[in-house]
């Protein structure tokens, strides 16, 4: 039998007419927010995580921004579809395939979206380092031009300091210990529900980020320029990206000016593909769950260290969360610790030998329901028309190289 009949709702046959029809009401829902606006600006963002030995990556700890939700807090709840349910295929799954495996193959699509409170200079070193470098986890999911990631809500507005967007935002696709296996794809617009970004609603708590180009260094040490173009690169908000050095010539002070170069890695949906999307779904769907734990059970338990991407599998049912402002999520039975384990992928009817599914939920919180100290549930906003819209303003943006 098809996958698409497994879900509910009709199929479109080719991406461009699936993201042509628009849910009604979900215009006026969107919030958009700008990442990283110029191709120097963006580069300048990745030499932040990829110069200096990838040392920014290394030294991010996971996120754990309201993350764990008091079992006393999560009650039976309901959701409900606002219009006909519907779905998106996967990238290389528009036309349909079948499948007969039982293994779990990980996903390529998912990896961790790394962010920081801002930089400051090591003085000993003299070093530019990311002040408190945090991640989540996000996933690929499909679009027209195969450059978007899907995470949770909380992963890209700050709801700590309510100051926007967060900053020096890249995602970065099967990342493991400071490799980058497929580059660093800068987000450039981010996209969420106008309800979490003004209320923090846990109802809307998901977000969709157009990335540019993926790149990766393309040597491993920075190209001498002249002055001119240095300043230039510094006019331009291109600080990460350049260095100086001094150097004793005929007994005189000589600066010499340096700049990272990078090498196009291609547009992300090419590089590790993107799953489909499903919104109206109905509750008690299996669901497979991938993401990077980390953290510990209220008991101290160290199950999960956050290094290598991890998935658990259950059946939706409904859920409540007033500490999240959560009335209509979704619940499923996961021990996936909260930290790091926030934007995990939801995906429905996922292929095995193809490694592609449905989104159709990523992680906002998690709770131990049954109050034994050990996390067993895991929560997420329910993919409604609302959803939709915000995914198909953010899924019809051009990006391009920056390299």
């Amino acid at each position: 039998m098809k996958r698409t009949l497994a879900l509910g709702g009709v199929a479109a046959g080719l991406l461009a007419s699936a993201l042509v029809t628009q849910p009604a009401n979900a215009a006026g829902d969107v919030a958009s927010d700008p990442l990283a606006t110029t191709g120097i600006a963006a580069k300048n963002i990745a030499a932040l995580w990829l110069t200096e030995g990838a040392a920014n990556l290394i030294n991010a700890q996971p996120y754990n921004v309201e993350t764990t939700v008091p079992s006393k807090h999560v009650s039976t709840g309901g959701p409900t579809a606002d219009t006909k349910p519907g779905i998106v295929p996967a990238i290389g799954d528009e036309k349909k395939t079948t499948s007969t495996s039982k293994n779990i193959n990980l996903p390529k699509t998912t990896g961790k979206v790394f962010f920081a409170d801002g930089v400051k200079k090591d003085p000993a070193t003299g070093r530019v380092v990311a002040v408190n470098p945090r991640w989540c986890t996000a996933t690929s999911v499909q679009s027209a031009y195969r450059n978007l990631v899907a995470t949770a809500g909380s992963c890209v507005y700050d709801t700590e300091t309510n100051s926007a967007t967060m900053n020096y935002w890249v995602f970065v696709p099967g990342y493991y210990q400071g490799k980058t296996p497929w580059g660093v794809y800068v987000g450039k617009q981010a996209f969420t529900h106008y309800d979490f970004d003004v209320y923090e609603d846990g109802d809307r708590n998901y977000a969709f980020v157009n990335v540019y180009n993926g790149i990766s260094l393309g040597q491993g040490a920075p190209a001498e320029i002249t002055k001119a173009e240095y300043d230039t690169y510094q006019k331009n908000g291109g600080g990460f990206l350049t260095r100086t050095k001094t150097e004793k010539v005929d007994g005189k002070d000589v600066t010499k000016y340096f700049v990272w170069k990078f090498k196009d890695a291609g547009r992300l949906g090419d590089n590790v593909g993107g799953q489909g999307f499903a919104y109206n779904q109905k509750v008690g769907q299996s669901v497979y769950v991938f993401g990077y734990p980390s953290g510990s059970h209220p008991d101290g338990n160290q199950a999960y260290t956050g290094k290598t991407l991890k998935w658990s599998y259950g059946k939706t049912f409904a859920a409540k969360a007033s500490a999240i402002k959560g009335e209509e999520l979704l619940g499923v039975k996961s021990s996936f610790t909260g930290q790091g384990s926030l934007g995990s992928a939801w995906l429905a009817q996922y292929k095995n030998t193809r490694r592609l599914g449905y989104l159709n939920g990523t992680t906002i919180g998690v709770s131990d329901s049954d109050g034994n100290k050990r996390i067993d549930t895991s929560l997420s906003s329910y993919f409604d028309g609302e959803t939709y819209g915000v995914y198909k303003a953010a899924a019809n943006l051009w990006t391009g190289s920056i390299a």
